[in-house]
């Protein structure tokens, strides 16, 4: 049972064992990922949901006439990161679709993130085994969160701060490129970047923290800090042409950051706002909940019987990744919206560190329990309590994606209008749609054919793009439930609305109080006292002017609708 050095054989570091254990985190992030790959090709008609948003406009890169003065599509290309659009326009280009490319990515970032998580687990403690422990709870991370299913700037982040992790500990130059790569794709963790390698300044010596005297730390950390100034410096500099980013004065009475809100961020229960909100939370989601054991790992590092603790190296990356995200997570919050959303800075960061503080406890554990086994007198009751231990452990990761509905959380959306999208196709290339169903979410991607405005594309985010945003769905709502003919002729002519979608329930009694769309109570209340006088001029002439209908969605002509 004992190996070389004395170390068993199930946490011996070989040759042989490295590329086993590696080779069996490749394995699983290849299982994982066919299952997204399966429900990302069940159909024509399917988008991941941020996709649609970050995505959609690329179209243009095949047809540059797509999407003429469309205001959702300029926006979302103005904000993409320089690194990303790069990134798709290149394949484009080369003739592959953005929308199939999205859906093809996940794998690949999965494969480069794991191969990447591995080598950091490794650097950390040499046991191949652990970084197999480290993988697979990676993998749950990544798929148990739409991040890495999206293809979007979020998902690029992952594999490239994880590469930015391990140059870092090899003190190699990779760790400046990784930098400048994040810093173009998703600039938010490139200040993270620059945090840990500024607390990375600071060492350990004698019991006091000092900054370090070693020449060679100052230059390689200070380039790394000179990359991340120089590339958020182009982000600092040019100004969004959709203007500044609201502030906290601008969002404190701002309904659309509100419970009922498109940019919901403020909560009523301040511990859920503080710790668990999904955008201004410390740590949004808890999963896989088996990374919670890395809490425990300097009590094992202090009192657990195994001599694999000694070889535990380099912890102090981990506690500087935590500080600069917890740094940055108050920093956001103190300046919001400049530094985007507080809960981007520490949700990943604090996932990634628990997995390999779990992965580093797993081993140690593992290793003090053969060690148990082999000396024990009786090895009976050793044996069966070590052999439930790691059943146990390994049931909760094998069952644990039965729980988590669905998995992959890859939040992929079907379209459920296939008729309406090729219809719209086929129209102008400059065609506007109205309309305040969540169906019309999916015609920019499908159909690429601008809509007036989506709930989906309503990011609030921006002033400029804020408030036109809010004042389409506020025209959009009066227009569609108003009495006055003269209202519904004046908007249409007003955007250029050439197509109207509605459904057989939009002037139902109850259906108004069920839109997402409680941000805007005079519209919607004008519209409900409208509803209860008589029929609106919309539904009034749909019937007449209905030029194509999909299950129960139906499309009208907007000519017809205005009067002519």
């Amino acid at each position: 049972m004992s190996g070389q050095n004395g170390v068993y054989w199930l946490t011996a570091n070989t040759r042989r064992s490295r590329w086993l254990w590696l080779g069996l985190s490749i394995a699983i992030t290849l299982f994982y990922s066919s299952l997204l790959l399966q429900r990302a090709f069940r159909g024509e008609y399917v988008v991941q949901d941020d996709a649609r948003q970050h995505l959609f406009w690329m179209q243009r890169f095949l047809n540059p006439d797509l999407f003429p003065n469309d205001l959702i599509a300029d926006y979302f290309q103005s904000v993409a990161p320089w690194g990303f659009t790069a990134f798709y326009w290149l394949f484009a280009r080369l003739g592959l679709d953005p929308l199939l490319l999205s859906k093809l990515l996940p794998a690949v970032l999965a494969l480069v993130a794991v191969s990447y998580g591995f080598g950091v687990f490794m650097q950390l403690l040499p046991v191949p085994v652990g970084g197999f422990f480290a993988s697979v709870l990676l993998n749950l991370v990544f798929w148990s969160h739409d991040d890495l299913a999206s293809a979007t700037p979020r998902a690029f982040m992952i594999p490239l701060f994880l590469a930015f992790l391990y140059y870092l500990l090899r003190q190699s130059w990779g760790c400046w490129l990784a930098i400048a790569l994040i810093g173009l794709f998703y600039p938010q963790y490139a200040l993270v970047c620059g945090g840990v390698l500024t607390f990375s300044l600071v060492q350990w010596e004698k019991g006091r923290l000092r900054l370090t005297r070693r020449r060679a730390d100052w230059v390689f950390l200070g380039i790394g800090l000179g990359v991340a100034i120089a590339v958020l410096l182009p982000y600092l500099l040019i100004p969004n042409p959709y203007g500044p980013a609201l502030t906290r004065a601008d969002v404190l009475t701002n309904p659309e950051f509100l419970s009922d809100g498109r940019g919901r961020f403020f909560l009523d229960d301040a511990t859920v706002f503080w710790l668990s909100g999904h955008r201004s939370g410390l740590f949004p989601t808890f999963k896989p909940p088996l990374m919670g054991l890395g809490v425990f790992l300097p009590l094992l590092l202090w009192k657990l019987p195994t001599p694999l603790r000694h070889q535990v190296k380099s912890l102090g990356l981990l506690l500087r990744v935590v500080a600069a995200a917890l740094v940055l997570f108050l920093a956001a919050h103190a300046l919001l919206f400049r530094l985007h959303l507080p809960s981007r800075y520490t949700g990943y960061t604090l996932r990634f560190v628990l997995c390999f503080a779990a992965a580093i406890a797993l081993t140690l554990l593992l290793d003090a329990g053969l060690r148990w086994l082999d000396n024990a007198r009786f090895r009976g009751l050793p044996a069966l309590l070590l052999a439930g231990g790691v059943a146990a452990v390994a049931a909760s990761v094998l069952f644990y994606p039965r729980y988590i509905e669905p998995f992959p959380a890859d939040e992929f959306r079907l379209g459920q209008t296939p008729a309406i999208y090729g219809f719209l196709a086929q129209q102008p290339q400059d065609t506007l749609i109205a309309s305040l169903e969540d169906e019309a979410d999916f015609i920019p991607v499908f159909s690429g054919r601008s809509i007036l405005f989506g709930r989906e594309y309503a990011i609030p985010y921006h002033k400029a793009y804020s408030q036109q945003m809010r004042q389409r769905a506020i025209d959009l709502i009066r227009a569609q439930y108003t009495l006055d003919p003269a209202l519904l002729k004046d908007t249409i002519d007003r955007y250029g609305i050439d197509f109207w979608l509605i459904s057989n329930t939009t002037f139902r009694p109850g259906t108004l109080q069920a839109l997402k769309f409680r941000q805007y109570p005079e519209a919607i209340a004008a519209a409900q006292t409208n509803l209860q006088k008589a029929k609106p001029i919309l539904s009034r002439r749909a019937k007449r002017c209905e030029v194509l209908q999909d299950q129960q969605w139906i499309v009208l002509d907007a000519a017809c609708v205005r009067g002519r």
